[in-house]
C-alpha cells in the first residue's frame, strides 16, 4: 500500500459501519477484505469484505458485505416561469452491473465525516452543472434509509430542489456532457417531464424519490400520471 492510500480501518465509512455493528451488540471475530476501490486521492470508495461475526443471540451472520457507505440522491425540478410546467434533470450513464444505459437522479456517495446536504449540493454542480447551496435543498427523509436489508451497509438520503427558470435556460441542461474522466465517469444530463422521467428510470431509489417529492409538495395531479 502506498503512503497516499487510506487504510481500510481508517476509512470513515468503515469505522462508522463497525461502530454500528458494535452498538447493535454484534461480536466481530474477523474481517477479510477481498477488493478495495479507492478514489484518486487514495480514500476508500467501497470494499468487498468477508465478516465473521456473531449476533447477541449467538448466531452467525451471512459473511459477505459490500461496504459502500451512505449516499445522496437529488430530484431537480426546474419550473418554466411562463407555463409553470415542471421538468426534472436526470443523468444518463452506464450501469456497472450489466453495462446498460441507465437514467437516474443526480447522486453521490457520502463518507461518515461528510454532511449529506453539502455533498448533495456539490454533486449537483459536478453532475449537471447546477450551482446551489446546501441551504436551498429540502431533505425528504428524516433518517437514513437502507435500500437493502441484506449484504450492504448502503444508506440513502433524499433531497429535492425547485428552481424557476425560462424555458431556454431549462433546456440548457439537456444533453450536457458531464462526469469526471479521472473517475471514469461518462455522464449525459437529460431534461424530461416527470411522467417521462418515471418511464426512463428503472432503479427503486429514483422511483421512490418521485413519490416523496410529489407528496411533499402536494402535487397529486402529476402523481396520477406516473
Amino acid at each position: 500500500m502506498s503512503k497516499q492510500e487510506e487504510a481500510l480501518q481508517d476509512a470513515p465509512k468503515f469505522r462508522f459501519w463497525k461502530s454500528q455493528m458494535e452498538l447493535n451488540g454484534m461480536k466481530i471475530n474477523g474481517i477479510k477484505d477481498f477488493y478495495i476501490r479507492r478514489r484518486q486521492n487514495g480514500e476508500v470508495l467501497f470494499a468487498m469484505l468477508e465478516v465473521d461475526a456473531d449476533t447477541p443471540e449467538g448466531d452467525k451472520i451471512p459473511p459477505a458485505l459490500f461496504l459502500k457507505g451512505h449516499a445522496v440522491s437529488m430530484l431537480v425540478c426546474l419550473v418554466d416561469k411562463d407555463t409553470r410546467q415542471k421538468f426534472v434533470v436526470l443523468v444518463k450513464q452506464r450501469r456497472i452491473a450489466d453495462g446498460s444505459q441507465t437514467y437516474e437522479h443526480p447522486a453521490g456517495m457520502v463518507d461518515a465525516s461528510d454532511l449529506p446536504d453539502e455533498v448533495a449540493a456539490r454533486e449537483l454542480g459536478e453532475e449537471i452543472g447546477l450551482t446551489v447551496t446546501a441551504s436551498e435543498l429540502t431533505r425528504l427523509n428524516t433518517q437514513v434509509w437502507h435500500p437493502s436489508t441484506g449484504t450492504s451497509d448502503e444508506g440513502m438520503y433524499f433531497f429535492f430542489i425547485e428552481k424557476e427558470m425560462a424555458r431556454a435556460e431549462i433546456m440548457e441542461f439537456h444533453l450536457k456532457n458531464m462526469g469526471n474522466q479521472a473517475e471514469f465517469e461518462r455522464i449525459i444530463s437529460v431534461v424530461a417531464t416527470m411522467p417521462e422521467a418515471h418511464k426512463l428510470i428503472t432503479n427503486v431509489n429514483g422511483l421512490l424519490l418521485h413519490f416523496l417529492y410529489l407528496k411533499h409538495v402536494g402535487d397529486y395531479e402529476t402523481m396520477k400520471l406516473l
